[in-house]
């Protein structure tokens, strides 16, 4: 029996959780904030008060706060994880020439385009290393950073990711600076198909070489501290959550979130012509082909706007009506869409009667148009052979019960809701007791530790199945009409 500590340094907070190596067990957990320095706005190009930038060193600080207490007393080993899509910049000495962009930073749309035209179009990025250019990515935050601010960019030698700065400053800042597969497949210049760095595109984003780190593997460690304790490779969030949910091949994980994201893992690297999906690698040595949509809780917001009432009050509306909503069918592209690639739409209420003029069939039209588009999304990846049985649910909304009614039957899946926990947190720390049992020699480097599967709620279409894939269809009978050809 060993501990080992799990680290999430997410866009907001520092969470840490401290395992048993043997059974994955929390012992204990520790949380805080990043700090925000007096009078800061985020960083130009904010929204809604979402930072932008920010000095590396509120990691650091937010990393000690939530350490406090003795919180990693007996830690043998610790995992980072950290917020994908962060640009660290450094100059020849290390020191940071700016401070670090982050994901959510919307000022390289661009940056992103001009990148994309640089290389010939969506289907050669795709095609070169499995990813389009977004403005989050760090490779249209070169760009940006090029096109911005060139005497920042001049002084750029080697850049990193966040969790790649915070594993090295772990260690004590040694010559030898790492990342792993998982992270560097967001970058925008790292191949997960050849499983190797694209120099050249980072350079033809930045207009000058750059140093980029060593890829190491998932079960390696970065090294050790001055104090004996072992750091494992590291990785970004979306890898750390898959492995602390232990996703493995046939199962997807559709989230959440304002917008929406499906991913799945895979035994090998997709790349896709239109740029749909994303091929990522997971942190297990697998791949993560993961697709986007732009819509997902924000359509319930607005339907629950429009009606006066909140989530909750929408879902319960929702359970009111039937399946298929009286005819009533949203396409819920409120923010134009990714999948399919309509960046310049809007939604769409079809199938208008009086019958179904009420707040109960266009609660229901919202969720099933959320969830038939997440479901066109897992489409994409089964049209590539991915195979799909199992579904994890997260994000809040999936604890709302029209969301769990209706889900199976329209996703045509398994799913599974699991409980809430640090999932990201709990995969840092699964990667450090891999690498801590590779060290001792106790565990194969093709073989994490078989950790509990998650407790959960179990959820089946059962003989709803039927009823939920014709509202499917009615719902691609409406986005055929009004977008032929989306999807090809």
């Amino acid at each position: 029996m060993g501990i080992v500590a799990g680290l999430d340094s997410s866009s907001e907070y520092t969470r840490i959780v401290v395992c048993d190596t043997d059974t994955g067990a929390v012992i204990r957990q520790g949380h805080a904030p990043h700090p925000v320095p007096e009078g800061a706005d985020g960083g130009d190009g904010a929204a809604a008060g979402r930072r932008t930038e920010i000095d590396p060193q509120a990691w650091l600080l937010s990393l000690g706060d939530a350490a406090a207490g003795g919180l990693l007393e007996g830690v043998q080993a610790i995992g980072v994880s950290a917020q994908q899509h962060g640009l660290v910049p450094l100059d020849e000495n290390g020191a940071p020439v700016r401070p670090a962009l982050v994901g959510n930073d919307r000022r390289a749309q661009t940056a992103a385009a001009d990148l994309v035209d640089a290389l010939g179009g969506r289907e050669a990025w795709a095609q070169a290393v499995g990813v389009v250019p977004q403005a989050a990515q760090p490779v249209a935050k070169l760009r940006w950073l090029a096109r911005q601010e060139p005497h920042a960019a001049q002084r750029v030698a080697e850049v990193l990711q966040p969790h790649d700065w915070l594993v090295w400053q772990l260690l004590g800042r040694p010559a030898r600076r790492t990342t792993d597969r998982g992270g560097a497949s967001g970058t925008g210049y790292w191949s997960a198909a050849t499983e190797s760095w694209r120099p050249d595109l980072a350079e033809l984003a930045l207009g000058r070489p750059v140093r980029l780190p060593e890829v190491i593997g998932p079960a390696e460690a970065a090294g050790q501290t001055p104090e004996g304790l072992l750091i494992s490779a590291g990785t970004g969030e979306t890898m750390a959550a898959a492995f602390g949910l232990g996703v493995g091949v046939g199962d997807a994980v559709v989230s959440l979130g304002a917008s929406g994201s499906v991913f799945s893992v895979h035994h090998q690297a997709l790349a896709e012509p239109s740029g749909m999906i994303t091929s990522l690698a997971d942190a297990t040595g697998m791949h993560l082909p993961v697709v986007y949509t732009l819509n997902a809780v924000r359509a319930l917001r607005g339907a629950a706007d429009l009606l006066g009432t909140d989530l909750e009050g929408l879902s319960a509306l929702a359970l009111e009506s039937t399946p298929g909503s009286y005819g009533l069918v949203l396409l819920p592209y409120l923010e134009g869409e990714r999948t399919p690639d309509l960046p310049h739409t809007a939604g769409t209420l079809a199938g208008l009667r009086r019958e179904s003029m009420k707040p109960e069939h266009l609660a229901r039209a919202a969720f099933e148009g959320m969830l038939c588009g997440l479901a066109d999304a897992l489409d994409v990846l089964r049209g590539r052979g991915v195979a799909v049985r199992r579904v994890f649910l997260l994000g809040a909304a999936a604890e709302l019960p029209a969301v769990q009614a209706i889900a199976p039957s329209l996703l045509g899946a398994q799913v599974v809701v699991p409980q809430p926990a640090d999932y990201t947190a709990l995969g840092a720390a699964r990667q450090a007791a891999w690498a801590l049992g590779v060290a001792q020699g106790t565990l194969s480097p093709q073989q994490p530790p078989l950790w509990p599967a998650p407790a959960g709620r179990v959820l089946e279409a059962g003989e709803e199945l039927a009823v939920g894939q014709a509202v499917r269809q009615q719902y691609v009978a409406v986005r055929e009409q009004t977008h032929p050809g989306a999807f090809g």
